[in-house]
């Protein structure tokens, strides 16, 4: 694949956001922004009552792409790109929508941020997680306070401060990422079918406010999360992180 695949289609009431890229579906800021675009439209979408978020081939999400995070030069557009995972977290959170996550492989940094967005996630025992952003002189420092509503204090620490240690998907459901794990895609892709048909009999308007209940305590997400941009911004400015991102990528 040459470039990346993000599509955006609606079947029986569903809005399908779907993505696959290069580098195990790691996101560049355009990704980020088309995902941000979808998910909007998908709220004010009429035709729609669930959103579904998925991606193609073996990794769910890598998050931040790396070549891309090695080009930027200056701090405004590595503020902007950071803001581009806070922008869809953000667009997650103000989704009129459930937004159901398909986890059919492993998470990474950013991708576990994703992950930690979605109202409701289904997975299978392929989706292991890890916070890697310590390995290249970066901190989860944007998809924190998501990993944290999700999860917890004690579990971002576990997973920010072992960066190079796997988490298996029961791991992840057991302290809140995941709500439900099944051994096989295809058994999680059945349920998912299941759970969907029943989410469409239920009330709209009653989803919603559970929803906006579900989010309660992140009006302040909006500043914060700038806030977190601007400190990842300068970090990835600094000598060390470029060469930790260049040796990665060697």
């Amino acid at each position: 694949m040459d470039q990346s695949q993000i599509s955006y289609t609606v079947e029986n009431q569903v809005a399908h956001i779907y993505f696959e890229t290069k580098a195990h579906n790691s996101l560049t800021l355009a990704d980020l922004k088309t995902l941000a675009s979808y998910v909007n439209k998908a709220s004010e979408d009429d035709q729609v009552k669930l959103v579904l978020l998925k991606s193609g081939g073996k990794t769910f999400c890598a998050g931040a792409n790396f070549n891309q995070l090695l080009s930027i030069d200056n701090l405004v557009d590595a503020k902007e790109f950071f803001m581009g995972f806070g922008n869809l977290i953000l667009a997650i959170r103000n989704c009129k929508k459930i937004v159901i996550g398909r986890i059919h492989g492993s998470a990474i940094g950013g991708g576990v941020g994703l992950a930690a967005a979605c109202d409701y996630t289904i997975a299978s025992e392929y989706a292991t997680i890890r916070l890697s952003e310590l390995n290249i002189g970066l901190g989860p420092l944007v998809i924190g306070p998501m990993v944290e509503r999700k999860m917890g204090l004690h579990s971002l620490i576990a997973l920010a401060l072992n960066p190079k240690e796997w988490q298996t998907a029961h791991w992840a459901k057991e302290r809140g990422l995941y709500n439900e794990v099944f051994l096989t895609q295809e058994q999680a892709d059945a349920y998912l079918e299941t759970y969907i048909a029943n989410m469409l009999t239920t009330s709209q308007n009653a989803m919603t406010a559970v929803k906006q209940m579900l989010w309660e305590n992140t009006a302040h997400w909006t500043s914060l999360l700038q806030e977190r941009a601007q400190q990842s911004a300068n970090l990835l400015m600094t000598k060390e992180c470029k060469e930790e991102i260049s040796k990665f990528l060697r």
